[in-house]
């Protein structure tokens, strides 16, 4: 039976490489979107009537509805939902301007709730689906002059384990997808920029700063392969789906590191916890 994607912002990075993956199948409908549909172009080679090039920007409701309703028009059913659409802020707290960290939500995390709202009626009606959400390993551990995005991609990875909770008995399977360091354009001009500069911090912005350009699309993460395997997860192992994908060598090192230090803590103030309670019945 073919299957249809819906995949958001596809003109770039991880989104480009799954839906010009997919578009080569052929044999899978696909749903690719986009601020700019004329960014898509590069899809018309490989449309045959199974594609469906999209306006859709993730924080307009009118948008969202518009394609959705598109895709089960002409598709018939929405099976796989990826959240691709995202921004990054390279910010402190501090440093940082209310305006653009609450559009970050609004693309980050209000997008992914309101992509997901509408696709579930149509997905708990067929009682099958699944919902890839592109996180990071940002979402598992904190970065340094990253707050507001950490934070984002931390209330990715909340609301989807508590959401996969309650649509299973449907059906219905999520994956987060958390990569490390690729060669995107996430960095780029997928990137907010920073509102002020306060002198105290100037040292952690010049470290992120010699960063960036010397690791600026050199990253040791492909996309290509990144999309192969997002793509095999779905179609190959979907009775198996991990609920954690982390991408990239340091993705796991970092994840694995950040679990250590959490499990090592629990235990060491385990009775301290404990002794909290004082039950009402003894």
């Amino acid at each position: 039976m073919t299957k249809t994607w819906l995949i958001t912002g596809t003109s770039t990075g991880f989104g480009k490489e799954l839906a010009l993956q997919l578009a080569k199948q052929g044999e899978v409908n696909l749903i690719a979107s986009a601020r700019k549909p004329a960014q898509l172009a590069y899809l018309d080679q490989y449309d045959h009537g199974q594609i469906i090039k999209a306006q859709l920007d993730v924080t307009k409701n009118d948008d969202i509805k518009r394609v959705v309703n598109a895709g089960l028009t002409k598709f018939g059913s929405i099976d796989v939902l990826v959240n691709n659409a995202g921004l990054g802020y390279f910010s402190t707290l501090e440093e940082s301007d209310e305006k653009q960290a609450r559009y970050l939500f609004d693309v980050n995390f209000w997008g992914v709730v309101n992509m997901t709202k509408a696709v579930l009626p149509s997905m708990r009606k067929q009682r099958s689906g699944i919902i890839v959400n592109l996180s990071s390993i940002a979402g598992i551990k904190g970065t340094t002059a990253l707050s507001f995005y950490n934070a984002s991609k931390h209330a990715v990875e909340g609301l989807t384990k508590s959401f996969q909770q309650e649509v299973s008995a449907f059906g219905i399977k999520c994956m987060l997808v958390e990569p490390s360091a690729f060669r995107t354009d996430w960095a780029g001009r997928s990137s907010l920029k920073d509102a002020t500069k306060i002198d105290d911090y100037k040292q952690l912005d010049d470290a992120r700063i010699n960063g960036h350009s010397n690791s600026k699309y050199n990253e040791s993460g492909d996309p290509v392969l990144a999309a192969k395997i997002i793509i095999d997860q779905v179609q190959n192992h979907a009775d198996d789906l991990p609920l954690h994908l982390p991408l990239g060598k340091w993705a796991i090192g970092a994840g694995l590191d950040e679990f250590k230090q959490g499990i090592d803590a629990y235990h060491k103030y385990a009775k301290l916890a404990e002794s909290a309670d004082d039950p009402l019945t003894k």
